[in-house]
């Protein structure tokens, strides 16, 4: 019997995040039943009231914008110096320069230091407080913590949430150190100890949940499941391969996409600059604050829009209102207002364009110089990238194989609208016979789904229900020099040593059986890279050449080794994946198995290349002494 009475999943999303849980302990015969805590949240002012979901953003509040008395949460004696859920939303709609949204994308974001305060991002005022993107996080599981805490335990602290068995979800796409900073940011919120799960296996995994013991007729041996998970800063896909072994129907994740920033926030920006556009034809001029305000605003009129459960279908025109600036507030408000058919024509035509399976992606490319921001991609065409992503896999015959049967995810799916366009699409691929028709596989909540996946996938861990083989998302590399005589003017080649192969499971361990030399006394430097394309290479393997976009620079991963300065250490590289889902590297001296964790770097993607030593493998025996003189 466990130690925890609940199994919590936590789905910390881009727009929304959701907690869901059942009981850990199950009775013999009995089936989970799994609920959606509805999290207390500031709505307005001085409002409390419970939400099934906490809007992901962070309002930083100044005294003449918001009375600290209206503040106040149930489970603090003191005001909050952060606003988090509807309310901050609500408000950063108005003054978006106090507002921090999108920090799930930030956290990967490989061009800044995500442990320094830079959000809000271009923020200029000095008096608002900035928090770093693993602070944002941390912030907003702090929030989900203490929710439960004051909901769920009270005073029992063995109800506490840290003291139940904890699935946090990430984005499939999330390399190794976006899930280090994640379990990084759980850590400061206070939660120690949990697992990480990928968001499409745990939207599929709600799917089986759902659909209990009948999931079986749902999906069939040979079956290729495409999960197309759409949140509001990400889009994630995801393949799932249905085999059979031994009579039974088993699931293995056999592929997953590239971070793509494209999503819900994309959407709502092209309307806005819609509405900004046909603004400017009337001589109003609109600011970026304002901007950033209006995209706030299309959010909702985006889902009115495209809802199938509009309770007026034949509303034409939605008003919107742009608050004015500075003195005149309220006298400058702008009046303006979208169609539906505009809605529909960019949102449904605009990123879900029909289109065939050797479309790729648009690349453009424009001035040598941009600003440093998120890294929006460039062609937002879902379906295009549907269709890139599936051409990465080729059959012997160089076709693509089409999937049969596709499970949607993300607040924008509620739109049969978009799911209907996509199939169409996919269909077109497979030349549209009947028989080879893509299925849609129900999902039971659409915004739900991740949270309550975690939880089942909690309880597939203590032993009960099915489980999807994945293991680690990419195959990852260290870089590595050639050895060879010292020529001026020439760098020695670097190749690419895999450390960890693609599917590496939780709870595992390997040792790369060669030999390397360390540096003691001062900081070593290794590059970390990943490749979604490779997968068949194994641990050992070394690639001496690939083509551009198939191994990618991740970080870097560094450590100072005890000892005296120019010393050189032999010792091997052994790779754990922690049950958590952490990738962790180690070097392990031969002579006495001392060992050293590497820990990754986060720095500036420039500032590392500019430093970055790499270091010499010997692929069979070395001298140290002969080393030593090299070093």
């Amino acid at each position: 019997m466990p130690d925890f009475k609940y199994v919590v999943g936590i789905d910390l999303g881009t727009t929304n995040s959701i907690i869901a849980y059942t009981k850990a302990d199950l009775s013999k015969g009995e089936t989970s039943e799994i609920k959606v805590l509805d999290i207390p949240q500031l709505v307005n002012s001085g409002v409390i009231e419970k939400r099934s979901m906490l809007p992901s953003y962070i309002f930083m509040p100044g005294k003449h914008l918001v009375s600290e008395d209206g503040l106040s949460l149930p489970w603090a004696d003191e005001p909050s110096s952060e606003i988090i859920g509807i309310f901050a939303r609500e408000r950063g709609a108005e003054v978006p320069q106090r507002l921090v949204s999108s920090s799930k994308s930030w956290l990967c974001h490989k061009l800044i230091d995500r442990n320094k305060p830079v959000l809000p991002w271009e923020s200029t005022e000095e008096k608002i407080k900035k928090i770093s993107p693993v602070e944002a996080s941390a912030i907003i599981l702090s929030h989900i913590k203490k929710a439960w805490d004051y909901t769920m335990a009270g005073e029992d602290p063995k109800l506490r949430l840290e003291n139940q068995y904890v699935v946090l979800t990430v984005p499939a796409s999330f390399d190794a150190v976006a899930r280090d900073l994640t379990v990084k940011a759980a850590k400061m919120a206070g939660l120690p100890d949990l697992t990480l799960l990928e968001e499409p296996q745990s939207a599929f995994y709600a799917w089986i949940q759902d659909q209990g013991d009948q999931w079986r007729e749902g999906v069939s041996c040979g079956d290729l499941v495409l999960v197309c998970d759409i949140g509001g800063g990400t889009t994630d896909f995801s393949l799932i391969k249905i085999d059979e072994e031994n009579g039974e129907l088993v699931l293995d994740r056999i592929a997953v996409g590239d971070h793509l920033l494209v999503g819900g926030d994309n959407m709502d920006l092209a309307l806005a600059y819609l509405i900004s556009n046909k603004l400017a034809k009337k001589k109003k001029k609109i600011d970026l604050w304002q901007m950033r305000g209006l995209s706030h605003s299309c959010r909702s009129i985006k889902e009115k829009a495209l809802s199938d459960n509009r309770s007026d279908n034949n509303i034409d025109e939605f008003p919107v209102t742009i608050l004015g600036r500075g003195s005149k507030l309220i006298g400058g408000t702008i009046k303006a207002e979208i169609s539906t058919k505009e809605i529909e024509k960019i949102v449904i035509d605009g990123f879900f364009p029909k289109c065939t399976i050797s479309d790729k992606p648009e690349i453009k490319h424009g001035a040598g110089l941009k600003e440093l921001g998120l890294s929006y991609e460039n062609d937002p065409a879902v379906t295009k990238h549907i269709a890139g992503f599936l051409s990465k896999r080729k059959n012997q015959d160089d076709s693509v194989e089409i999937p049969n049967a596709i499970l949607f995810n993300g607040g924008i799916m509620k739109a049969e609208s978009i799911r209907q366009k996509i199939l169409d699409t996919m269909n077109l691929w497979n030349g549209s016979p009947t028989e080879k028709k893509v299925k849609e596989l129900e999902s039971g909540d659409f915004d739900l789904s991740v949270a309550k996946g975690a939880a089942y996938y909690g309880l597939v861990k203590l032993g009960s229900g099915i489980r999807i083989r994945g293991g680690l998302s990419k195959t990852y590399y260290i870089a590595i020099a050639s050895s060879m005589p010292a020529v001026p003017g020439i760098s020695a080649p670097v190749k690419a040593l895999c450390v960890a192969p693609f599917g590496m499971e939780e709870g595992t361990s390997a040792r790369i059986d060669k030999d390397f030399v360390l540096v003691v006394g001062e900081l070593v430097k290794f590059d970390l890279m990943g490749s979604s394309l490779r997968l068949d290479d194994s641990i050992g393997a070394v690639v001496e050449e690939w083509e551009e976009g198939d191994i990618e620079d991740i970080t870097t991963i560094e450590t100072t080794l005890d000892g005296e300065p120019g010393t050189v250490v032999a010792v091997t590289i052994e790779i754990d994946i922690t049950e958590t889902g952490v990738l962790e590297f180690w070097c392990v001296s031969k002579e006495d198995d001392k060992r050293w964790k590497l820990e990754f770097n986060v720095r500036n993607v420039d500032e590392i290349t500019s430093t970055n030593r790499h270091i010499d493998l010997e692929l069979d025996l070395f001298d140290l002494k002969t080393q030593k003189q090299k070093e």
